[in-house]
């Protein structure tokens, strides 16, 4: 039986600035770092506040996204916050790009998109009223 998601990997152009992005602007704590010397590749574990982990992997050369954004594959990695508005405002205080906040036609909940550094598509996704999250987030 699954019971949650424990990591989401995510391969890098630029190894440092990504780190500064997943660590600086969305506030995520270093769980580990490491040097694969054999693979020429950084590995880095960030935690988020649920204990789910997102893996930095940095390789050299590694090919492009085919297409943007219905390309196959991950679509996009959503985050969930306790007050969209307020994160989307602290990311764009960052510099950070971030489209208008838009409603779920089901849920009724808010959400943003926005993107990594190497133009991985995010999104910030409204806890249901009364869920907080727990640790919460620097974002905002």
């Amino acid at each position: 039986m699954l019971l949650r998601i424990h990591h989401a990997a995510i391969i890098c152009a630029d190894y440092e600035r990504s780190r500064r992005f997943y660590t600086e602007v969305l506030g995520l704590r270093v769980l580990a770092e490491h040097y694969r010397e054999p693979r020429q590749s950084w590995k880095l574990d960030l935690a988020l506040a649920d204990g789910s982990q997102i893996e930095l992997f940095s390789f050299p050369n590694p090919p492009p996204r085919p297409s943007f954004p219905e390309a196959q594959g991950l679509r996009h990695l959503a985050f969930e916050v306790d007050d969209v508005a307020q994160c989307k405002q602290g990311l764009e205080a960052m510099g950070v790009a971030v489209e208008p906040v838009r409603v779920d036609e089901y849920t009724g909940r808010r959400f943003v998109f926005f993107s990594d550094p190497d133009g991985l598509p995010l999104e910030l996704y409204e806890a249901a009223q009364g869920e907080e999250v727990a640790g919460g987030s620097e974002m905002g």
